[in-house]
């Protein structure tokens, strides 16, 4: 399911905490950034905005690990690609969260675009659902903190370039209105004397 980034701000604006849950848990990186640009303009309360997008954001690795437990290899055949993993790598996957399962959550959570694969494969092999959303929760806890910091400061950023900026065009506005009154009034008035 695929929003624009326009129905995102309309529904964060118009219904605040309460779109942040669902669109955390249908993507929770994008939003945690905008959510932090959001909380540098005063629009969000960084905690409560911060409780609600790891809330939403683990409902969705539920979901993904739900997806893998109950979906099975019928699932990951029919719908493993769009989360990263294929029929070909489960056995690898297996091998490997038997070894670490809770580290490779831990690194797949913080690796933008693999995290996916990393869920439904801990649904997939069955791993404890405890387990499962302890390691989860330790790397949302993270993840979203460093998220919400770069949409702040980028935030921050804009508003210090949008200030430069109105101070530039200020500048060559009034510059550009000294030229004018310059010609007029002086090298026209010294032309005519002349």
């Amino acid at each position: 399911m695929v929003f624009s980034s326009a129905i995102y701000v309309s529904w964060l604006l118009k219904f605040r905490y309460l779109a942040i849950f669902p669109l955390a848990v249908i993507e929770g990186p994008i939003i945690t950034v905008l959510i932090g640009f959001f909380i540098s303009l005063g629009v969000f309360n960084p905690l409560i905005a911060y409780v609600v997008i790891v809330a939403g954001d683990l409902v969705g690795d539920a979901l993904h690990y739900a997806a893998g437990r109950w979906g099975g290899r019928k699932f990951i055949d029919r719908w493993g690609r769009y989360f990263g993993v294929g029929p070909g790598q489960i056995e690898t996957i297996k091998n490997q969260f038997d070894k670490r399962g809770d580290k490779l959550l831990f690194v797949g959570k913080m690796s933008h675009g693999i995290g996916g694969a990393f869920l439904v494969a801990a649904g997939f092999i069955k791993m404890p659902f405890n387990k499962f959303i302890f390691a989860n929760m330790l790397a949302t806890l993270v993840k979203s903190v460093v998220l919400l910091t770069i949409g702040f400061y980028f935030g921050q950023s804009l508003t210090r370039i949008k200030s430069i900026l109105d101070a530039l065009a200020f500048g060559l506005a009034a510059a550009f209105a000294l030229s004018i009154l310059i010609y007029f009034f002086y090298l026209r008035g010294y032309r005519k004397n002349s």
